[in-house]
């Protein structure tokens, strides 16, 4: 996963050598399944489309690994047809449902992308499997952890020390915690964040009390509650520490990227700062490709070359019109001002080296990121200090620069100009003006 490698999946996006696998994805087939891993789909934020194409890549990436298991999709009745459509060409089973109104939505600091996460309880009502593994669409499977269909009626891992983390959990379906649930929202029982998390640490608050969970060798299911070993929850960040997974409990089944929305792995900025998504964005190459996205971004591309192409011939034009037509013009109307140019904006020419300084500081920023002679997190915290404290002064320098520029065309010069027209003789300047 070294910037080498990640530039060169770049240029073969960008040329649009990348499309669909040949592993494509292909409908499950067979009886039905005793268990499933689900999933939740809806609709009502600014990021639908994206939790859309990482939904599709987490499960296509349990169909490759050949999970002894169906893949659910609980999606809101609003999420398109066409959507629906591509999910169940790739293997999954839709399930659709109304959105569970959130109660909690007026509480204080309440975010509103959490709306519609209460419809994970419907994983509840999937009665017809004896097991539901339930999953947020950010998880990245490294392995078919299908041992988890042993766990007991409600397992989850703690990756904070005492609230157990509800981005994969295991349950067994029932109509009667199903209702309870349901009666819970209604009347709106505590919830901390508003959201599925702190509904379900509410709901079994004696998890942290329970044993930790071991599968049977003998593949039998277990009952009661469990906690799950941290490797079925491991958190990106704890990558960073060591630049490698050090857990050593339970295999490292799982990676989940509980960050900020502007850093989940799909974004391609996010693998600079978190090189785990770069791993992410190979599972997408492996499952559904980039065949619907290349053609927009050439497009985008072309269409950015064109405006830029434009811009130029508009400032060339703007330049010979000046020349032709600014030769001689007015003071107040009245006399020449020897030729005296007006400030044009298109006019002014920035030193090229101080524009390019920002460019090439954020190419080398890049390259520091994701440098792979970094052993672990703390070298590489301090490489990027470093190179910050090394940029900062050449980029001090481009920004007076290109300000000590703009400023004399902007102001200097036309006050250059009307000086020059004052020095004139009192009797030719009062001549000028009557």
């Amino acid at each position: 996963m070294s910037v080498y490698a990640a530039l060169l999946w770049v240029l073969m996006l960008m040329t649009g050598a990348v499309f669909s696998s040949e592993a494509a994805l292909a409908p499950l087939k067979g009886t039905p399944k005793a268990n499933a891993y689900a999933t939740m789909l809806y609709m009502g934020t600014p990021r639908d489309y994206e939790f859309y194409i990482a939904a599709r890549v987490m499960l296509g990436t349990l169909v490759r690994l050949q999970v002894d298991a169906d893949v659910v999709v609980l999606a809101s009745a609003n999420v398109p047809p066409h959507w629906q459509k591509t999910l169940i060409e790739e293997g999954a089973k839709v399930v659709v449902v109304n959105d569970i109104q959130n109660p909690y939505r007026d509480q204080n600091e309440f975010d509103k992308r959490f709306m519609f996460t209460l419809n994970k309880i419907y994983a509840w009502s999937l009665t017809q499997y004896q097991r539901v593994v339930m999953l947020d669409v950010d998880n990245l499977f490294l392995r078919a952890p299908d041992e988890l269909f042993q766990c007991g009626q409600f397992c989850a891992a703690f990756i904070n020390p005492c609230i157990f983390h509800t981005g994969l959990f295991v349950l067994q379906p029932s109509n009667e915690t199903f209702s309870i649930m349901m009666h819970d929202i209604s009347i709106g029982k505590e919830n901390k964040d508003g959201a599925d998390q702190g509904f379900l640490v509410n709901h079994f608050n004696d998890l942290l009390d329970q044993p930790l969970f071991h599968p049977p060798a003998d593949g039998s299911r277990l009952t009661g509650l469990f906690r799950l070993p941290l490797g079925y929850q491991m958190d990106a960040s704890f990558f960073y520490l060591k630049l490698k997974w050090r857990i050593p409990c339970g295999p490292n089944s799982v990676i989940t990227f509980p960050s900020v929305p502007m850093l989940k792995p799909w974004y391609w900025w996010s693998w600079p700062t978190l090189p785990l998504g770069l791993l992410w964005h190979e599972k997408r190459v492996a499952t559904i490709g980039f065949m619907v996205e290349t053609p927009i971004l050439i497009a985008e591309s072309l269409l950015y070359i064109i405006i830029m192409l434009l811009a130029l011939i508009i400032r060339q034009k703007c330049a010979s019109s000046e020349k032709s037509s600014m030769a001689r013009i007015s003071c107040f109307g009245r006399g020449p001002c020897a030729e005296k140019s007006l400030y044009r904006p298109w006019s002014i020419k920035l030193p090229a080296l101080a524009v390019l300084t920002p460019w090439l500081g954020g190419i080398g920023a890049l390259l520091t990121l994701g440098s792979p002679i970094y052993t672990n997190g703390i070298m590489r915290g301090v490489g990027i200090g470093v190179y910050t404290a090394m940029t900062t002064p050449f980029l001090w320098w481009a920004a007076k620069r290109v300000s000590g520029v703009v400023d004399v065309k902007a102001h200097w010069e036309p006050l250059m100009a009307w000086t020059s027209l004052r020095s004139e003789p009192a009797s030719e300047i009062l001549m000028k003006l009557c």
